[in-house]
């Protein structure tokens, strides 16, 4: 279960607007981090907290098919992203790192900044805590679901390596 404040933003979210590529000289996650959102929300940092989902209206992680992008995001303490769709590259990017996503036009329309949801990746469920309202997306296909349960494609790939050896 995600419980966590929700940080909306618009369309178009581009991989440069969530960490510029200015401050892809490092790969290290929790240096990424530091620059996460700061072209378009100076005070992003300051303000998330761990657990924290990011929410947007359409094509979210557009441009570039930089892994830094859904790397910063993740080690900033965002739990997961909900938007009315994801650039699909930005999409496969995240899930290989661990970072779930999620597509519901009718969670993005009943929501506003600040609102606290709790998710329920596996049912696909989104409630929103402040309005009192529920939303549905789709829950992911099994494999995708222990490869986010698992932090990411490397760790679940590792897993499987080391139960086909016991």
């Amino acid at each position: 279960m995600i419980k966590g404040k929700v940080h909306k933003y618009g369309a178009n979210v581009d991989t440069d607007a969530i960490i510029a590529a200015r401050y892809l000289n490092v790969s290290q996650p929790e240096e990424l981090a530091k620059n996460c959102m700061k072209d378009i929300d100076s005070g992003f940092v300051e303000r998330v907290a761990p657990g924290d989902i990011i929410m947007a209206t359409t094509n979210f992680g557009c441009g570039s098919s930089r892994e830094h992008a859904p790397l910063a995001i993740k080690a900033a303490g965002v739990s997961c992203v909900i938007a009315k769709t994801f650039a699909r590259i930005f999409f496969r990017n995240a899930i290989n790192i661990g970072l779930p996503l999620l597509e519901s036009a009718a969670a993005v329309d009943g929501t506003e900044n600040g609102d606290e949801l709790e998710i329920d990746l596996g049912r696909g469920e989104i409630k929103n805590l402040t309005r009192g309202t529920s939303f549905t997306a789709q829950p992911y296909p099994e494999f995708m679901a222990e490869i986010i349960a698992a932090g990411g494609l490397v760790e679940h790939t590792k897993n499987r390596l080391v139960s086909r050896r016991v």
